[in-house]
């Protein structure tokens, strides 16, 4: 660098962002750590309101609005599940009307006013039934269609703007820092890291402090910490506004997928040319936007080098004979650039994993709703006089995160270096299959110990199991989801285009999602199946007449056979090859660890 003003000034504006103001962002002044830690801060945040919420809802269901073991089981996921789903719909906001910072804002925002009404609905005696004695003994009033209709509304205003926060927080945050930056590139690897971190912290207070508290003082205030919580997150988030780096709307991703499968569709009977080189492209050192007399700066696109899988979409980009003059521009109904066309390859390979994920969260599920409910059967004392909530348990599951992280980073990534000679050994997909590995050694563990509880209880009904007998399937689970959450984070927003990045959050968040709905669906399955009560129920409302362990080792048998389609779906998998539209040069994306 000659060290010259305009050498100074071209380095140190982001040719791809703009700050608050619009103008091109400044690497001294926006972004970066400052801009990402507010950003944490939101998701922080988030995390603890909706699994403060979440983790603990089916003992409301059950001892307060009288909902039966199978429906608080299927309320509960069908809520977590609406959630992650949402995030498709806060994807598709962010990018083509609004932007990520103002979907986070307009959610969080959205959020807290479900909060806020759930947390009235635990006061007004009106809106929750009458408590009632033994629940055994006597036949409970059942709560109103005005009283779960109020329930429902708080839940799911909470459930979108859930969807809204998670669909863009992380894109927004990776944003703060400039790939191109080699610098900001390897802060931008941390910044996953403790968005992990963040997320962890969040659910352990939620799963301790906030589970105590609405078991010991009251739920009103523990679901008002929750609103107050997420309050203090849209304040701490908005304060940072200056300093952020903002990306161009780029439109909806799915516009560009529909448009690419029409153009080929149009075109199927035209043979492929050998030579990829005469497909169109967008031109090498200008922009889509500059043909328009924009600048350069208006809109960055990646040029990608065409792959040989799904090569049939190719056609896309042939140009066709036209009596046009040359310089007219075609609809892009009917003419893609080959980098579409490649950008719509990658969507389409990352399907396979993304179908072979989903179980891993219908596993996750059973961690707040039957694992809960066993707690609840068991011996929960520490002690003489202190007991744990049952919901508390989860506690064991977000610590086991939380250890799993670093034994990850400082143990293991260090140790399969040395042996295998290879640094990025732990691809995301690698990640993932240890998450699922693990999900399946946890659903056999929770199925082998429900056994165990049923034997103790029919031996000696007034001695109870020890609930630490739970610990292994949390603690498997909860190490996997720390191997599969971050496998998948990393997959989803480094494979994908760079501007699908908000659609690729939301199709990773819809695997959750996706998972939850399973369980719910594989529950009302077996409650038909098996019958609501009597012999043979597997899921009846009293668990100690029941056969829960058949169910859990049903998820075994579904977790296997997901395995193995995963497997194959790893195998078929290629990374993706990025060709820089500013250098030309080819850089394979290798940032896995």
């Amino acid at each position: 660098m000659d060290g010259s003003p305009d050498q100074v000034q071209s380095d140190e504006i982001i040719s791809d962002a703009w700050d608050f103001n619009g103008r091109p962002a400044l690497r001294s002044r926006t972004g970066g750590w400052t801009s990402a830690a507010m950003i944490l801060v939101v998701e922080l945040c988030e995390r603890l309101t909706t699994l403060g919420i979440g983790v603990n809802l089916v003992t409301y269901l059950k001892n307060t609005m009288h909902f039966g073991n199978a429906a608080s089981a299927n309320t509960v996921t069908n809520y977590l599940g609406t959630s992650f789903m949402l995030s498709l719909l806060g994807g598709f906001v962010a990018d083509t009307y609004i932007g990520r910072y103002l979907t986070i804002a307009i959610f969080a925002a959205v959020q807290a006013s479900g909060v806020v009404i759930l947390t009235v609905s635990t006061v007004a005696p009106g809106l929750r039934p009458p408590p009632c004695g033994d629940p055994v003994a006597t036949r409970c009033a059942q709560a109103t269609g005005t009283q779960t209709g109020v329930m429902y509304l708080a839940l799911y205003l909470t459930a979108l703007g859930t969807g809204g926060i998670k669909s863009s927080v992380s894109g927004l945050g990776s944003d703060q820092f400039d790939e191109s930056n080699r610098v900001e590139r390897q802060q931008m690897t941390r910044f996953f890291n403790w968005f992990f971190f963040f997320i962890s912290i969040g659910s352990l207070i939620a799963v301790t402090v906030l589970v105590y508290i609405q078991d010991n003082v009251g739920r009103w205030l523990g679901y008002g910490i929750c609103a107050a919580a997420i309050l203090v997150g849209l304040t701490v988030f908005l304060a940072g506004s200056p300093r952020y780096r903002f990306k161009k709307l780029v439109g909806s991703p799915l516009t560009q997928i529909a448009a690419v499968l029409t153009a080929a569709v149009r075109k199927r009977g035209l043979p492929l040319p050998s030579d990829t080189s005469l497909l169109h492209e967008i031109d090498a050192f200008t922009s889509n936007d500059e043909a328009a007399g924009k600048t350069r700066k208006s809109k960055f696109k990646q040029r990608l080098a065409l792959s040989d899988q799904f090569r049939f979409l190719n056609r896309a980009a042939i140009i066709e004979p036209s009596p046009w003059p040359a310089a007219t521009k075609q609809s892009r109904w009917k003419l893609s650039t080959a980098t579409d066309v490649e950008e719509v390859k990658l969507i389409l390979r990352m399907l396979p994993i993304w179908a072979t994920t989903i179980i891993f969260w219908t596993v996750y599920a059973q961690m707040t709703t039957f694992s809960v409910s066993q707690a609840s059967t068991m011996n929960r004392h520490i002690g003489s006089s202190f007991q744990i909530s049952s919901g508390s348990l989860t506690a064991f599951f977000v610590i086991s995160i939380l250890i799993t992280v670093p034994v990850y980073d400082r143990l293991m990534v260090p140790l399969f270096r040395l042996l295998t000679g290879n640094p990025q050994f732990f691809t995301p997909l690698r990640q993932i299959g240890v998450g699922l590995v693990l999900s399946v050694l946890a659903m056999a563990s929770a199925a082998l110990i429900e056994l165990k509880r049923l034997r103790a209880s029919a031996d000696s009904p007034s001695t109870q199991l020890s609930v630490f007998w739970l610990l292994p399937q949390f603690i498997l689970v909860g190490s996997g989801v720390a191997f599969a959450y971050m496998g998948q984070l990393d997959f989803f927003l480094r494979e994908c285009p760079a501007g699908m990045k908000t659609m690729s959050t939301g199709l990773f968040l819809s695997t959750v999602s996706l998972g939850f709905f399973f369980s719910t669906t594989l529950v009302t399955i077996v409650h038909k199946v098996t019958g609501e009560s009597g012999h043979g129920a597997w899921l009846p409302d009293d668990i100690n007449k029941g056969r829960l362990y058949n169910f859990y080792w049903l998820l075994v048998g579904l977790g296997g056979i997901n395995l193995i389609l995963f497997w194959a779906s790893a195998k078929w998998y290629v990374y993706r090859v990025k060709t820089m539209t500013e250098t030309g040069e080819n850089e394979e994306l290798v940032i896995h660890a």
